[in-house]
Parts: C-alpha cells; sequence; structure tokens
C-alpha cells in the first residue's frame, strides 16, 4: 500500500502506520542485493527480516507556543488564514528560500500561494493537533496546481506540498514536498511522520493525486531530491480485501519507474530545484532493453531490477 492512493482498498487511519510497516519490510526484503550471498548460507536459513527505515529528522521546530491560534482556524477558508501575520510567518519557517520551476521560474513561497489560492479547502485541525492548509482541483487542471502547508502542533513540524502537470518535458505528474526543517538528502515516503501521510492521503484522494507519479522532497539545503515510493500497493491491513494481485503489482511497477525517472532526471540535472526538461541520455533507454531481456513480462522482475537501478542512481 501507498500512502497515496485512490484505489478502494485504502485503510483506514488506525490501521496506516501497521500496514505501512509491513509494506516497508516487504519492499525492502526484495531490494537486497543478492551479490557476493553465500548459497549454501542462504539456503541453511532464512535472511533476517529488513528493518524499517529510520524516520526523517526534522530540525529547528518551530517553537509550539506560537502554533496554539491555528486551532481557531478550523473549518475556515485559506484565505481567512493567510490574512494573518503569524501564520505567514509560519510558512516562512517552513518554506525554502528557493526557486520552483511552475511554469516559469519563480520563488517557492509564490508557488505555494498561487496553488493555495486555487480552489481551496477548508483548513482541517485534525485531533486538536494536526493542521492542513490546502486546495484541490484548480479550474484547470493541465495548468494550475494543488498544494498544502501541513503543521503539528504539539511538536513544531512542519511540511509543505505542491503538485502539477508540468508540459515541458519533465517526468509529469510531479508531487513536491518542501521544508527548511529537513537536513535528508535521502528519504522514502514511510520515513515521513505517520500522521503527515495520513492527512495527506486524505488530502490526495480529494486533489485526485496520481498514487504513481514522480515525486520529489526540497531540503533546507534548496536541493531537490527524488522521494521514493517504498510501500507496496500488495499490502493490505488483517482482516481487509486483498486488492487484485495483477492491478497492485502492475501499480508497483509503474511506481518503481517513477522513482527511476525522477532519480535520473535530478542526477542529470544536479538536483537543482528550478530543474526543467530535460533529454533523456542514451544511457537511459539501453538501460530498459536490458531489462527487458532480462525479465521480459515479468512484472515482480521488473519491480526489483528497475529498484536496484534507483537504488545505484542514488548512490544506496
Amino acid at each position: 500500500m501507498t500512502l497515496i492512493s485512490s484505489n478502494p482498498y485504502r485503510v483506514g487511519r488506525a490501521s496506516l502506520v501497521a500496514v505501512t510497516l509491513l509494506s516497508i519490510a516487504a519492499l525492502a526484503g526484495a531490494q537486497q542485493p543478492d551479490a557476493g550471498q553465500p548459497q549454501a548460507a542462504s539456503a541453511a536459513q532464512p535472511a533476517p527480516t529488513p528493518l524499517p527505515p529510520q524516520p526523517a529528522v526534522f530540525h529547528d521546530l518551530i517553537p509550539t507556543d506560537q502554533l496554539g491560534f491555528l486551532a481557531d482556524y478550523d473549518g475556515k477558508m485559506p484565505k481567512d488564514i493567510e490574512r494573518d501575520k503569524r501564520f505567514r510567518h509560519i510558512e516562512g519557517l517552513i518554506t525554502p528560500n528557493t526557486t520552483y520551476f511552475y511554469h516559469y521560474d519563480r520563488e517557492l513561497s509564490e508557488t505555494r500561494d498561487l496553488m493555495l489560492d486555487e480552489a481551496p479547502m477548508p483548513i482541517s485541525v485534525r485531533d486538536g493537533r494536526y493542521v492542513m492548509v490546502a486546495s484541490a482541483d484548480g479550474p484547470d487542471q493541465h495548468m494550475h496546481g494543488r498544494g498544502f502547508i501541513w503543521i503539528d502542533m504539539q511538536t513544531g513540524m512542519g511540511l509543505g506540498g505542491v503538485y502539477f502537470k508540468p508540459s515541458n518535458g519533465e517526468p509529469t505528474p510531479t508531487l513536491t514536498i518542501f521544508s527548511k526543517q529537513l537536513t535528508d538528502t535521502y528519504l522514502g515516503m514511510s520515513q515521513l511522520p505517520p500522521e503527515f501521510l495520513v492527512d495527506l492521503n486524505q488530502w490526495a484522494l480529494i486533489a485526485r493525486v496520481h498514487s504513481t507519479s514522480p515525486r520529489y522532497f526540497i531540503a533546507a539545503n534548496k536541493k531537490k531530491y527524488a522521494l521514493i515510493h517504498d510501500g507496496d500497493f500488495c499490502a493490505h491491513a488483517e482482516g481487509t480485501a486483498a486488492p487484485p494481485e495483477d492491478e497492485c503489482e502492475e501499480m508497483n511497477a509503474e511506481a518503481a519507474d517513477a522513482d527511476l525517472e525522477a532519480a535520473w532526471f535530478m542526477k542529470a540535472t544536479g538536483h537543482l530545484s528550478d530543474a526543467t526538461a530535460y533529454l533523456l541520455e542514451p544511457e537511459f533507454d539501453a538501460w530498459f532493453v536490458v531489462r527487458q531481456r532480462a525479465c521480459g513480462n515479468g512484472v515482480a522482475c521488473r519491480v526489483v531490477y528497475t529498484r536496484r537501478k534507483t537504488q545505484e542512481l542514488l548512490a544506496r
């Protein structure tokens, strides 16, 4: 199960975290390199279950005594909170000071504001703690984006996101998460806060975010990196219906392809936050030919083969 999903087998919030950890462990096991592993030893005993990746570390958390006022905006519209200087200050603490390509180069903060103005959603303060200021379904889905600002009032963590469909030749559609509080240069979706993923999932369903599209994150260093799909679309909570195997395996393969394309794109453009269109290197096309020869129509082989190449590009 991925945490941005529009399929009917999405689980509820209570079981979301458990399913995520289960799916990450399963996928991590499939990604383990087999080179150098003695065949006799592997036959004699099962491989140890891989540990889930470590959660992302957030730095420079927003003081919680500056966040209490956010609860007063529950149910109101983004235009209301955007007039509050306290919220504008918080947005500045979350949004990296860098440029972003949204139809043309502009400040990421400008992109954020433009997207929040498109078809805004009522502000949500879930459990009196998790704040989501967001927009969805702009009037022209090919030109207008959707975005959000998310804040945990009890920890001071904050993240933003922008989603749109570039028309300049780069991977599309694309979701980019950003935060000044992030210093990692490698992240999978499961390393982001679980409660953030719950709210992200809910927003994505409304905003019609493609569950297997390329995704990135912009960190405090103002660079953009591939954000890896590290869940399993075939995972499901105990007691819930399993998704059709052929459909979920194909979605795993699509997500793996998207990760590879995103990683290749960022490597080719030097991780610039405003990177635009690029030409696929001949090496990229040649690699797909090799994969086709190795895997044929085998979807599981395609997923493993592709994720290994992605990890190679990410120097993992």
